[in-house]
């Protein structure tokens, strides 16, 4: 029997060895960032995705495992455990399967079964199985275990007792339910039919069939939530001929004399029992494999807009749309420090389109105001129009985006809001929040459940453990990636640093406060209830920009200094040198030493080495920045400008299994279909798009009437 660590070698494609390492260093405490930046020699530079894809597996492997035990354990203490059954529970590969196993021997209700062999009606049951060639009439072998006292009042009750404990024996078939698996998989077609005509939402789905290995998981999740909600009557049909065949041939020999009695039992145990379990069991599978895609393409989503490059420099305007309430303003400096706030009405009902451009142009012309986030919510279409003809008779210079306002809300009402901002209206905060997601989308959107952040599919609908653990590792994964300015950073994004608690962020901004700013790394050896383990996984992500330490700006290890120093000495440079930028020859001098024999005298492996280099040359470098701008707008369309043929440019806003959504200028979104992504074949959009990405699209349609706008990428 494969061991856990030659599974997962096997399905990831790993060496044995890396994959041990991986484990050992999980089973110690070690972070996910920090195994697969500051331990590559020992796992292959494996990134930080395949790890954490190695860590959920193997806590799969480890819960089926303990699963195992237990079911062994159970089966052991009733007496019933042979050696046939204690080999197929140990080589069981999933928990469905183990589950099979101890279907026979797991304690059940009160059953018609097992109210039979109460009545000693399990020797007649055998009886029927076993018999070959002549026998007696049925109610005649039946006629012995008549006893009115038991409740068996003719033989006709025998034989309907006998027959109930062989359906239910077949019901709990190991090999029989995964012979009827298969053929359900196989030949399965689910079936839905709206219950309420007027309905539009799922009007697709009114009349709708398909067979089960085809259905698509998006689709699985829309007829989910359509029956949930009592729009949808869902039914699941399969060869229901193959399954009774299939039924009878694991209980009818060809020679046994009561066949046409055990055919009948089989029919009763394949509607009553095996069809209903098997049903539940297959929509919960389809259910967990559609929640384990949307939960991936959320992920997906959700890394490139926390990658998204910041714009950088710009004093900006949060522009947080509304009607009656009004639009809320809230005017940012480079930093994100708030310089000012304003209410106005440019949108009905009240349409004081004067008054607002006065205050806009003032809060302009006093802060130097070159740039405008339009959050994309409720009147977002008039305040983008309303912002688009100002900019034309400001006379230009400031250029606007439309930003996703997802979680906006959320975070605007949040704890985390309110200590940031407690003499500020709710409404207020949420401009200031718009205003900062573009000039630096990941330190702003950290504050926000990733769940809110408004790029996924069916979120609401999924395991919400799950999907927290998954969007929080790409949140994890994002951060460190960037790294961290240890003076600013807020708490809310220094908890996301490897290592760090949410109690120790809050401790780290407390030091500040009484201490005033980090110069070094190694101050945070001072800071409360930060202990070795945690500067360990740490350290490495935390930056300190003017630091008095060159290498503590940048996103070296405290633990590969003395490397650091000591490869810029053998290729004949010092610090200082590195801190002025005369080190562009490292990389040559380096290889002319030769990579192996110069990480070996430094100290560490070829893959660190090559990473201290990078760092070296640019340090604090921000991979964002090799990222193209996200794209800024000076002028507004209407979908009824929209004309097919016409050709744009737009920003991806979400990815879904079915397509991509496209911001063109437009309020609306257009959708591209995956079918209209490019010219080859496309498995799933995420091939050819990500959140964030500017494209170049053609106008298929667009209807006014319904908002909806069809675009294409194809060439």
């Amino acid at each position: 029997m494969e061991s856990i660590i030659e599974i997962l070698a096997r399905e990831l494609g790993q060496k044995q060895e890396y994959v041990e390492n991986i484990v050992k260093l999980l089973d110690d405490g070690n972070t996910v960032p920090f195994i697969a930046r500051y331990r590559k020699e020992l796992h292959g530079a494996m990134d930080d995705q395949t790890i954490r894809q190695l860590a959920d597996r193997l806590a799969y492997l480890r819960n089926l495992d303990g699963r195992r035990d237990e079911i062994r354990t159970a089966i052991e203490a009733q007496g019933k455990l042979t050696d046939e059954l204690s080999a197929a529970i140990a080589s069981a590969q999933t928990l469905a399967a183990l589950d099979d196993l101890y279907r026979p021997y797991r304690p059940k209700r009160r059953t018609r079964a097992s109210a039979a062999r109460e009545k000693g009606l399990e020797p007649l049951a055998a009886a029927l199985l076993d018999a070959r060639g002549t026998a007696p009439a049925p109610e005649e072998l039946a006629q012995p275990y008549v006893d009115a006292e038991k409740g068996v009042e003719t033989a006709q009750d025998a034989l309907a007792g006998a027959s109930d404990i062989i359906a239910e024996d077949l019901s709990d078939d190991a090999a029989l339910r995964g012979r009827l698996r298969a053929l359900l998989h196989r030949t399965g077609v689910i079936r839905t039919a709206g219950t309420d005509e007027t309905d539009t939402v799922y009007a697709m789905y009114h009349d709708f069939s398909e067979p089960v290995r085809k259905l698509q998981s998006h689709r699985v999740l829309a007829i989910n939530r359509g029956e949930k909600e009592d729009k949808l009557k869902v039914t699941l049909e399969c060869d229901e001929t193959e399954a009774l065949a299939t039924v009878a041939r694991a209980a009818v020999h060809p020679k046994n004399p009561y066949a046409a009695l055990l055919r009948e039992t089989c029919a009763d145990s394949w509607k009553r029992l095996l069809f209903p379990s098997l049903e539940r069991e297959l929509r919960s599978e389809l259910t967990d494999a559609a929640s384990e895609q949307a939960i991936h393409t959320f992920a997906l989503n959700l890394r490139p807009l926390l990658m998204q490059p910041p714009v950088r420099g710009r004093v900006t305007l949060g522009f947080d749309p509304g009607y009656r309430n009004g639009c809320k303003l809230a005017v940012v400096d480079e930093t994100g420090k708030v310089l000012d706030t304003a209410v106005i009405y440019p949108t009905p009902p009240l349409k004081k389109t004067e008054d607002a451009g006065r205050t806009l142009r003032r809060l302009c012309d006093k802060h130097k105001v070159t740039c405008i986030a339009i959050g994309n919510g409720t009147a977002s279409k008039e305040s983008e129009i309303f912002v688009a003809d100002f900019i034309r008779d400001y006379g230009g210079g400031i250029d606007y985006m439309v930003v996703s306002e997802a979680g906006a809300s959320v975070y605007s009402a949040s704890p985390i809001a309110a200590e940031e901002f407690p003499d500020f209206d709710v409404n207020l905060r949420s401009a200031v929040s718009i205003a900062r997601r573009l000039q630096d989308p990941l330190a702003e959107l950290v504050k926000i459940d990733p769940k809110s952040i408004g790029v996924g599919q069916y979120q609401h609908d999924m395991p919400q453990a799950r999907l927290s653990d998954a969007l929080d590792g790409v949140v994890e994964d994002c951060v460190n990636a960037v790294g961290v300015d240890l003076n600013t950073a807020s708490p809310a994004l220094l908890r996301r640093v490897a290592g760090i608690s949410q109690t120790v962020s809050k401790n780290i901004a407390l030091w500040r406060e009484q201490n005033g700013r980090f110069d070094s790394r190694a101050q945070l050896k001072k800071v409360k209830g930060l202990g070795p383990k945690a500067f360990e996984q740490c350290a490495g992500f935390l930056r300190v920009p003017d630091g008095k330490n060159l290498l503590d700006r940048t996103g070296v290890h405290p633990e590969a200094y003395k490397a650091a120093e000591t490869l810029l000495m053998l290729c004949g440079y010092t610090v200082a040198d590195a801190a002025q930028g005369k080190i562009g020859e490292l990389p040559a001098r380096a290889k002319q030493l030769g990579l192996s024999d110069a990480a070996a005298r430094c100290g560490v492996g070829v893959p660190t080495l090559t990473d201290i280099i990078a760092e070296l040359q640019k340090p604090g470098r921000d991979p964002r920045d090799e990222l193209p701008p996200p794209l800024l707008r000076s002028d507004v369309l209407d979908i009824k400008d929209l004309k097919p043929g016409m050709k744009l440019k737009g920003t991806v806003r979400n990815v879904a299994d079915f397509g991509a959504f496209v911001d063109i200028g437009v309020h609306q979104d257009g959708l591209v279909h995956i079918s209209q992504l490019c010219n080859r074949f496309v498995k799933h959009p995420s091939e050819v798009v990500t959140v964030g990405d500017v494209v170049d699209v053609t106008v298929l349609s667009a209807d006014p009437k319904t908002h909806r706008i069809s675009l294409t990428m194809k060439q």
